[in-house]
């Protein structure tokens, strides 16, 4: 629906929680000690292929001797790579290193996220403490749309100045508290002709969706047939009614709060974690972007 779109933005942990999800893929295979392949004198038994399969997603599935192939090149090269000694250069000894870590971390923020346990009775008191959380309201609506430069479009037709439009709606919502039927008002005058196609049906806007904190405000303050004042956006008034009130049922939500008390318990695992990093900054002058700083040097590592 376009009015609805207009509100309900897009979008619980984007950063590190993206670093904690890896993609998996899913293979038939054979026995866990047959041989099936032998890539420049080591033999592949058949889970190690499908879990180096499964590294690198489906397409390679689809053709797994295309997979052998392009692996034997690989190991070509990065045994000719170690036998120059690139990996010991810069910048590839620290890209490698980096590489490292960032695929342990990934594992371990896995491991730390599958570790955090969610028992059922958690979720029930989590959704009695929530309740308003799961709220949602079945929703019809009137749009009066403004310009801030309003002028006649090709039809001739001149769009309403804010002025304009928040006298209409407030006209509009007088007639409505004195007896004014909401669906035929709705048709006569909506500006949205999606939700004006369907007698004002906007559908149903829940305490958690990402909408106007305006909107929401007066949303859930409406009781089973009440209509709100005006309410402003960026482009236009709306006049709402509440067609019903409901709470969602535990079933319908038990996932979701499944997931942010699981998601809570990391968040102070990571927290907890982050406490207890060990970081000294030796040479202030060094990160400020002054000059080159002089002071106490590194001492060098073993030989490798």
């Amino acid at each position: 629906m376009k009015i609805r779109k207009r509100l309900l933005a897009g979008g619980l942990f984007a950063s590190v929680f993206a670093l904690a999800q890896t993609p998996t893929v899913t293979l038939t295979t054979l026995q866990p000690d047959v041989l099936v392949a032998t890539v420049e004198g080591r033999k592949i038994s058949s889970d190690e292929l499908t879990a180096m399969l499964a590294t690198v997603g489906p397409a390679a599935a689809k053709d797994k001797k295309a997979f052998v192939q392009q692996y034997a090149f690989l190991l070509r090269l990065a045994s000719l790579a170690q036998a120059a000694k690139l990996d010991r250069k810069s910048p590839l000894k620290e890209t490698i290193e980096m590489n490292r870590l960032q695929m342990l971390a990934s594992a371990q923020l896995n491991q730390a996220m599958s570790e955090v346990v969610v028992v059922l009775d958690q979720q029930q008191k989590f959704y009695e403490a929530n309740k308003d959380r799961f709220r949602q309201v079945a929703l019809k609506v009137i749009y009066i749309s403004f310009s801030a430069a309003p002028a006649a479009g090709p039809d001739g037709k001149k769009p309403l100045s804010e002025v304009e439009a928040k006298a209409k709606a407030d006209k509009l919502s007088a007639a409505i508290r004195a007896g004014a039927d909401f669906v035929k008002l709705v048709k006569e005058n909506s500006e949205d002709a999606a939700s004006a196609a369907k007698d004002g049906d906007f559908g149903t806007i829940r305490n958690t969706d990402n909408v106007p904190e305006a909107i929401k405000t007066v949303v859930f303050s409406l009781k089973k047939g009440q209509v709100s004042d005006p309410v402003r956006q960026a482009n236009g008034f709306y006049l709402f009614r509440a067609e019903d009130v409901l709470t969602q049922p535990f079933e319908e939500v038990r996932d979701a709060i499944y997931k942010e008390i699981q998601q809570a318990g990391f968040k102070e695992w990571m927290e907890k974690t982050q406490k207890t990093l060990q970081v000294k900054i030796e040479n202030e002058s060094y990160f400020s972007g002054g000059p080159v700083p002089t002071g106490t040097t590194v001492p060098p590592g073993p030989p490798k």
